[in-house]
This record gives structure tokens, sequence and C-alpha cells, in this order.
């Protein structure tokens, strides 16, 4: 386990040296959220709620939305990628640690280092600018962050298994671009999945997207109340459970086919 710890203070270590490079990063956040608020402004018009949010909620979940992607947002489905090209793979693969452990504890550096340093600034700054409600309630802060760690380990899980399958097609920069509108459009980072039509929500309840961002803002806002948080994070640990099966049936036929295309 302390090699793991060790893992997460590297990255984390890694970011802080370039850490300049994330205050513009909460400019371009910042205005997408103001052209979200502006944008939503005008749909609510005179209304004072829509699919049981209120325009005050609706700013409220596209701030923390984008916020807590920041959090979980890592790109290790193409560091896996690279490496395998590049042949880094197989001299990683020998070393005494869990290949996608380890892949895993850098993302979770990285992830601690946006959520110091980029979503809580981020979300002070842009909560000064722009109408934004902070529950008083203690339970709904804990329920948010439980909801958010599970949010990232779905999002990290997807992007292993995006990252093993270059194992199989050697070159998949086209899945990894597919994979990243995919889980932007069907995890309500920018829309609700309320807001979908009743097929499509339906739908999107049989898959694990909904768990990455939409809960978490869901609990933030006070959109899910009692029973529903509760229901949302089973949900999401659920997917967490069966996302593991497919990632170790496929790291299991990866590391028997391995070809190294660099070296």
């Amino acid at each position: 386990m302390s090699m793991y710890i060790e893992m997460i203070r590297v990255r984390f270590l890694m970011m802080l040296a370039y850490r300049t490079n994330y205050y513009s990063g909460i400019l371009i956040y910042s205005i997408n959220i103001g052209a979200y608020y502006f944008l939503w402004s005008a749909i609510y018009g005179g209304k004072e709620e829509i699919q049981g949010l209120s325009v005050l909620q609706m700013t409220t979940y596209v701030a923390v939305s984008w916020m807590a992607r920041a959090f979980y947002f890592n790109n290790i489905d193409r560091e896996i990628a690279a490496e395998i090209k590049d042949g880094k793979v197989a001299i990683e693969m020998i070393r005494p640690y869990n290949y996608l452990g380890m892949k895993t504890m850098q993302a979770l550096g990285e992830g601690i280092f946006r959520l110091l340093f980029f979503s809580v600034p981020g979300l002070i700054i842009v909560a000064f600018i722009f109408p934004i409600g902070f529950s008083a309630s203690p339970s709904t802060w804990m329920f948010f962050f439980v909801s958010l760690v599970f949010s990232f380990i779905v999002n990290t899980q997807i992007n292993l298994l995006t990252g093993i399958m270059t194992f199989f097609l050697f070159n998949n920069a086209g899945l990894i671009r597919a994979k990243r509108v995919v889980i932007d459009l069907f995890s309500g980072l920018l829309l609700p999945i309320s807001f979908y039509p009743g097929w499509a929500e339906n739908l999107m309840t049989y898959l694990p997207f909904q768990a990455i961002s939409y809960v978490p803002s869901m609990i933030f806002t006070e959109g899910f109340a009692g029973q529903e948080i509760t229901n949302a994070i089973l949900l999401q640990a659920v997917w967490v459970l069966i996302l593991l099966i497919p990632i170790r049936l496929l790291w299991s036929l990866a590391k028997k086919q391995l070809i190294v295309q660099g070296g």
C-alpha cells in the first residue's frame, strides 16, 4: 500500500510543478459556466422551475458539474495507449506492482491536485460572479463527497477499459475521443438526465455514465432528497462492482497477447 501512496504523492508533486497551467483552466471553466448560466436563464424565462429544478439549482448544478469534472477527469487511457505504442508497458508490467492499480493511483494523485488547486478555488471564484446555492446541511456535503469519490472511480474504470482496448486495436485514438464525447453527453454534464425524453432517460438508467456527473451534482443541489440520495449512491457502488468484471477479463486477455509496437 505504501508503494501506491507514493505514486499518489509523486503524481501530485508533478502536477504541482506546473500548477500555473491550471489558472487559465479556471478562467475557461468560468466562461463555460457563465455561458450555461445565461443560456439556462433564457430557457427558464419567468418559470420558477423545470423538471423540479429552480434557476438557482440549475446554476449550481452547472457550476458543480464542471468543477467536479476537474476532479474525476484524467487521461490514463491516453497514457496506457502511449505506453503500449512505445513499448514502455512491457517494463511496467514486470515491476512489483499492479499496472492498472498504479495507473489508478496516478489518476487519484492528479484528481486530488485538481480538487485542491482547481475545483475548490474555481467554485469560490464562480460563486462571486454567479448565483450559486451552497447547502447548509452537513449530511448533504458528506453524501456529495462520497458520491464524488464514486464518480472518480467509475470514470477511471471506463478510462481503464478504453486504455486496455489498445492491446486489441493497437490505435484507439478514435475510441478515446468518442468515449469523451459520450461521457460528457450522457453523464449529465451538459444536460441533466431528467431533462432528456422519457425513453432516453430510461435507457440511461442501464448505463454507468449517470454515476459520473449527474448523481453528485443532483446531491449537491439537493435535487435528490432522502431515499433518492441513498439509492443514487448505491447505484454508483453497483456500477463500480459491475465494471470490475470487464476490466479483469480484458486485462487477463490483454496480457496474453501483448504486442509491443515500439521499444
